[in-house]
């Protein structure tokens, strides 16, 4: 992107976020304060397509409000939406959409009392998790490829990346979360952390169009108990002023040995919509803190991976800990000029505060020994992002165009300090206690990147046969502009200025009514390499490389279930060392077919669930031994499977169930070592009622029902997570 658009809407600086945490306490206690709890006078409809109840029971509340693009609505069965966010093109309903795309609801959150976005999407059988149970970071494949390995940042709130706290989104402040599959480099720009399987878009709560007052109180096993209060209030003449505030604490012992975690979150968020003129605004502030975290584990070379411990087990030591602070802001306005031509503006970012004493555990023989060495580490992580542009609607004979033009700039900051302890060794199967390890905080903690990503990006919807063709064209010119720094000196070490063009073309036909045929040409955009010290032609800086991904697709809408099969493929440039010299002219290639099914078999049947296959492949390596072979942490299959019945019996009761299927994983590119194949099974019932005339519902899951042993996942960089043991989770949620 050229200097002087970047300079017109470069990001602000981090530190507007400082008093974030006292205005959003300040807020909350407000309303706490006000005497504005009041009892929910809107209208009920039956949730997920359960039946009437009468007098003794009530279904649950769902209340929609539009929002400024207007909120897709929810399909039926209420656990998915009819559409989701395309990045700068905005909501789009599912069978217009020429990608793969997936928007899990606040019902469903709710129902199967989700504490995180890992655990919705581990719903989801495109997508896997490879972050541990216990840990501090969530992170995840989508079609076989790392997103937010190291860094959540990479997840998008609201459609912009920068705002999204940087290692786990709590559920609290979500309304929906979005999986659009597939490289996404035209609709949401580059991600900061280089994602090429997808994009988890995070749509935030807004003010309902009637008042709710909605406290949860929950459970987990073995001891982490914690309330949820979720107020919902419109004001003005018009109901144009909305306010919604979502307040939590929880605190307690986990499932795994010598654990325990308490997490705060505090979360405004404020709209005003008026006739031409609207406007939001979200407030976070979350805060997490474990006492001995889990971790992934490493392995040494020629070792088989051993079977996996009870999921109980924890080799973290009891005096090893993490805190994570993060806070956000958003603002997001839009104009209407006229009828046809919209204006919008968008600015925020987030700050990270990370501190944590631990190690990384490496198995080091068959019996299951380890070795790690724990370190004090403090990260500051400061993001900010801005973006400006236009939508225009006009007509050319017959066909209808949406046209848009957008700028935008993403900035982060990385400083890191360290310092390390002694190593200790402990057993996976029988973790030992080792002596507390009193080691320092870093004295400093100093600047080691700063990282600019801006773009200009321009699309065009062309919809034309009474909307039964359209044609998605664009294309994204992104530049990339980095700085490493001595941690010492502070003096810039290398410095990288990189540019791209990246295009879509996305094909949607509608033979019927029900029917949508779909395909697309899409391209992702990552972070060129930077050669290492070892190589010949260290520190020479690569051009970004492109992933490119063809697809195409069928998706029918049998009324109240919708069917979708696609087959995909995806290639992906690496970086490797070819004798002395290092270059980018390695390849990932993965080829894979989806299906998935979603909605009501029947009345009060609901089912969620699909299935990918996968055909992945290193199809270029200088290293002829991996030629050929699996890439590190993609499985030849996945698969997942829920149910919900509305029993007949008893009104009000709904009984589930969810089974998840994941294939071999591989651990080293030689693939000589692996996990296995696993299969989880949860089970659940949910019950609608009123309690002293106030709407309740009452649910309890039992997580891992059967109590399996399982190593969960892979990341890219070779470490694997131990499977979650079996959880019960209880709740009771009241409308007042």
């Amino acid at each position: 992107m050229p200097t002087q658009v970047h300079a017109a809407i470069a990001p602000p600086p981090a530190t507007f976020l400082k008093p974030l945490t006292h205005a959003i306490r300040m807020a909350f206690a407000g309303m706490l304060l006000s005497g504005s709890i009041a009892q929910v006078h809107a209208q009920t409809a039956p949730a997920g397509g359960q039946s009437a109840i009468g007098d003794s029971a009530l279904p649950e509340v769902r209340i929609t409000v539009e929002r400024s693009e207007g909120l897709p609505k929810a399909y039926a069965g209420g656990q998915v939406a009819r559409g989701g966010r395309l990045g700068l093109l905005g909501n789009t309903d599912v069978m217009r959409a020429p990608f793969s795309i997936s928007s899990y609801t606040s019902q469903m959150i709710r129902d199967q009392q989700a504490a995180t976005a890992a655990d919705v999407l581990a719903r989801d059988p495109s997508v896997r998790s490879s972050g541990q149970t216990g840990g501090i970071l969530d992170s995840f494949f989508i079609r076989g490829f790392p997103i937010g390995e190291g860094n959540t940042g990479e997840v998008a709130f609201d459609g912009q990346y920068g705002v999204a706290p940087n290692y786990r989104i709590l559920s609290e402040y979500v309304e929906r979360i979005e999986v659009i599959k597939g490289p996404a480099a035209l609709l949401y720009g580059l991600s900061p952390n280089s994602g090429i399987g997808g994009v988890i878009n995070i749509v935030p709560k807004r003010a309902f169009g009637t008042d709710l007052t909605r406290f949860t109180a929950d459970y987990a096993s073995s001891s982490q108990v914690g309330g949820h209060l979720d107020l919902s209030r419109r004001f003005g003449a018009e109901g144009q002023f909305g306010l919604r505030v979502n307040g939590s604490h929880h605190h307690g012992d986990t499932p795994l040995d010598n654990q325990s975690r308490r997490a705060t979150v505090g979360a405004l968020a404020l709209d005003y919509q008026g006739k031409q003129f609207r406007a939001t605004l979200d407030l976070i502030d979350q805060r997490e803190r474990f006492d001995a975290p889990s971790r992934p584990f490493l392995i040494s070379p020629g070792i088989a991976v051993p079977s996996a411990p009870d999921g109980r087990r924890n080799i973290t030591q009891a005096w090893e800990w993490a805190k994570i602070d993060d806070q956000s802001a958003l603002l997001r306005t839009e104009y209407d000029v006229n009828d046809r031509l919209t204006l919008f503006a968008n600015i925020g970012g987030g700050r990270t505060d990370v501190a944590r004493l631990f190690g990384a555990p490496t198995i080091v023989n068959a019996a299951g020994a380890t070795t790690s060495t724990p370190g004090h580490f403090k990260f500051d992580i400061d993001r900010s992002t801005s973006d400006a542009g236009l939508r225009t609607r006009f007509d050319t004979g017959g066909v209808r165009h949406t046209v848009t033009l957008q700028a935008s700039a993403y900035r982060d900051t990385l400083a890191r300090g360290s310092v390390n302890g002694t190593a200790v060794t402990s057993n996976i199967y029988a973790p030992l206690a080792r002596p507390p390890q009193a080691v320092a905080a870093p004295a400093l903690v100093p600047r080691v990147s700063e990282t600019t990503l801006s773009g200009v990006a321009l699309a065009d919807t062309l919809s034309m046969m009474d909307d039964r063709v359209q044609l998605m064209l664009g294309a994204r010119h992104q530049q990339v502009e980095s700085d490493n720094f001595n941690p010492a000196t502070g003096a810039v070490t290398s410095t990288y200025d990189k540019s791209a063009v990246t295009p879509l073309v996305g094909l949607v036909f509608k033979p019927w009514q029900n029917v949508s045929l779909y395909a697309n040409y899409i391209e992702g955009l990552s972070k060129g390499d930077t050669a290492p010290s070892t190589a010949a032609n260290a520190g020479e800086v690569f051009a970004p490389y492109k992933s490119k991904q063809n697809e195409i697709g069928i998706k029918i809408d049998h009324g109240s279930l919708i069917t979708t099969l696609s087959a995909f493929q995806i290639r992906k440039p690496n970086a490797q060392l070819t004798g002395t010299v290092y270059a980018p002219d390695g390849e990932q290639r993965n080829r894979g077919i989806e299906f998935n099914v979603l909605g009501e078999v029947r009345p009060g049947v609901r089912l969620l669930g699909g299935a990918t296959l996968f055909d992945a492949e290193l199809t270029r390596a200088s290293n002829s031994a991996v030629l050929g072979n699996t890439p590190i942490g993609v499985p030849t299959a996945q698969a997942n499977l829920g149910i919900e019945w509305d029993t007949p019996w008893m009104q009000g009761l709904t009984l589930t169930g969810s089974a998840v299927y994941t294939g071999k994983q591989y651990v080293n590119q030689a693939n000589t070592q692996s996990i296995p194949a696993w299969t989880k099974v949860d089970l659940g019932a949910r019950y609608i009622t009123r309690i002293a005339g106030k709407a309740t519902t009452l649910r309890a899951n039992l997580l891992n029902a059967f109590d399996q042993d399982y190593w969960s996942g892979v990341a890219t960089w070779g470490g694997f997570t131990q499977g979650a043991p079996r959880t019960l989770l209880l709740s009771a949620s009241v409308d007042f």
